[in-house]
């Protein structure tokens, strides 16, 4: 299958419905996380960090990078299962990968839910390798 006019960007406020319905659709939104506040806060440190794709003009892909300076951190990964497969994931992790490198990132993390088995295949596949570290988590601000 040929794509065309495949493009990647910052994301831009209009793109918030269209964002949040592709989170959904992947399996990436939890009740405990309000996918707006999570886009207000992105768009407050590092917004151009935020990508998405486009096919077109129809998104069908969302990466939000950072880096605090010593690790650079990939969230809210996502491509339309109707494009997974075709290479727009990898695209996308190479153009986050190219900004955070700009910035003098030597690593980035990410994390994936134990039970996402389709996730770790996809990463692993990917030349990702699963570490040795076990993630906390404290909750600040209550959504």
């Amino acid at each position: 299958m040929g794509l065309k006019k495949f493009n990647i960007r910052s994301y831009d406020p209009k793109d918030e419905a269209n964002v949040i319905a592709l989170w959904q659709q992947c399996g990436l939104t939890r009740p405990w996380n309000n996918p707006k506040l999570d886009i207000q806060r992105k768009m407050t440190v590092q917004p151009e960090l935020f990508l998405v794709s486009e096919i077109d003009g129809k998104l069908m892909g969302s990466a939000m990078f950072g880096y605090d300076g010593h690790r650079g951190w990939l969230y809210y990964f996502a491509i339309h299962p109707s494009f997974q497969k075709h290479g727009l994931g990898k695209q996308l992790l190479e153009r986050g990968e190219e900004l955070l490198i700009t910035l003098g990132c030597p690593k980035y993390n990410f994390q994936v839910r134990s039970d996402n088995q389709k996730a770790i295949d996809y990463y692993t596949k990917a030349g990702f390798a699963q570490e040795g570290a076990i993630s906390f988590g404290k909750r600040l601000i209550e959504d």
